[in-house]
């Protein structure tokens, strides 16, 4: 029934899911690091797998026009990150979760830094 774990997942809100970037184990001169400095670091980097449906927002004022349909479904303001982006995030912000041995971040949209997006569109607009 489900294609992926990540498939089982429901992401709530502004919330958004990644899968984190490893990091080098070792700095650029080639000194291993040891995991307790490594967790140190105030950003993170990873993938996201998963976006909620964005920031809630109340509904549209009566109109009290006959024509419009009532609606009364949620409403949401979408995030800006898509799947596959590569984000970078402030990791005080975000949590650790572990579902069938892999690690994943549920970070709120307002710690993410920075989206890389590696995109056609992208370049189209950078031209």
């Amino acid at each position: 029934m489900y294609q992926n774990v990540t498939d089982k997942f429901v992401v709530v809100g502004d919330r958004v899911l990644i899968r984190p970037k490893s990091s080098d184990e070792r700095t650029k001169s080639g000194i291993y690091l040891p995991p307790g400095v490594q967790e140190k670091e105030k950003i993170q980097t990873g993938y996201v797998l998963k976006t909620g449906p964005g920031y809630p927002v109340g509904p549209p004022p009566e109109s009290g026009e006959p024509w419009m349909e009532e609606s009364s479904l949620p409403q949401y303001i979408p995030l800006q990150a898509k799947v596959g982006d590569l984000a970078i995030f402030i990791q005080n912000s975000s949590y650790e979760i572990e579902y069938e041995g892999e690690k994943y971040v549920i970070v709120p949209n307002a710690a993410i830094l920075l989206l890389i997006r590696e995109d056609d569109e992208l370049e189209y607009y950078l031209k």
